[in-house]
């Protein structure tokens, strides 16, 4: 009997352990599988966390006081708002600006991100609120470079990862790093390191306004638009909306363009 006994307690004993280890094994899967809520995160914090570059005038850069501003600060700033919270800017150099947002380092890019199709298979975008053409830069008494055509087996100044440095390339350009800065792409074609920049014409209409003798033309003008807007990753449905719904607001109530014709004195927004 009393070998019985002991067997018996202890097929309990094992049956108990297995119990408990279907019930730890269970708790741990539900909890790696719940998925973060991005919007009720950002809500907690009390923050937007913005990744922007700092140096690009007149979207994102700093005044004569070393404040941050521009016109994407502007309106990161007005999204924020009315999502209840703060806009708290990181600043990156551009050609890592979307590996910030990949690791996470802020939950948003706001810095003239172009919306693409290739862009789109691995991120979200909000709806636009930047909407500009794309013009070929080169200095004023350049007469070998008249269309995008002739950029082949030319220098142009441009970003790395930018959506023009695609174009460039396409073009046939041949491609002089600018760290994604605009001024230092005219600076590489006033001292001949470059014969030309691709950029959006708002961008460049506004540096003539700082700069109206700089030395410089366009050359060409592309009639397909580039739409500009908030870049994040994906997965965050929610989000999304309450962006695209702050947008929304934004531009029934005038904010977005008033602030843009304050940096441009054009509505450039649609």
């Amino acid at each position: 009997m009393k070998k019985k006994n002991l067997i018996s307690l202890l097929l309990v004993g094992v049956l108990s352990i297995g119990l408990i280890g279907c019930s730890n094994s269970g708790q741990a899967s539900t909890n790696d599988n719940k998925s973060k809520d991005l919007l009720a995160e950002i809500k907690d914090r009390g923050t937007l966390k913005i990744g922007t570059e700092g140096a690009y005038a007149p979207y994102t850069y700093h005044n004569d006081k070393n404040e941050l501003v521009g016109y994407d600060v502007e309106i990161g700033q007005a999204i924020a708002k009315e999502l209840g919270v703060k806009a708290e800017f990181v600043e990156t150099p551009w050609d890592s600006c979307i590996a910030g947002l990949d690791s996470e380092r802020y939950d948003v890019v706001m810095n003239q991100v172009g919306i693409t199709d290739e862009r789109k298979q691995k991120y979200d975008f909000s709806t636009p609120y930047t909407v500009t053409r794309a013009v070929l830069i080169v200095e004023k008494n350049n007469q070998d470079i008249k269309s995008f055509e002739d950029l082949k087996g030319k220098k142009t100044a441009q970003g790395l990862t930018s959506n023009f440095a695609d174009m460039s390339k396409g073009y046939g350009a041949e491609l002089v790093d600018t760290d994604g800065t605009f001024s230092k792409s005219i600076d590489l074609i006033n001292n001949g390191r470059a014969d030309a920049t691709v950029n959006d014409d708002v961008t460049f209409y506004d540096y003539l306004k700082q700069k109206p003798d700089a030395p410089l033309k366009i050359t060409d003008t592309l009639d397909k638009a580039s739409e500009n807007a908030v870049l994040m990753r994906k997965g965050n449905d929610s989000f999304v909306k309450a962006v695209n719904d702050a947008l929304a607001k934004l531009n029934e109530d005038g904010t977005l363009q008033k602030i843009s014709e304050k940096y441009f004195g054009t509505n450039v927004t649609k």
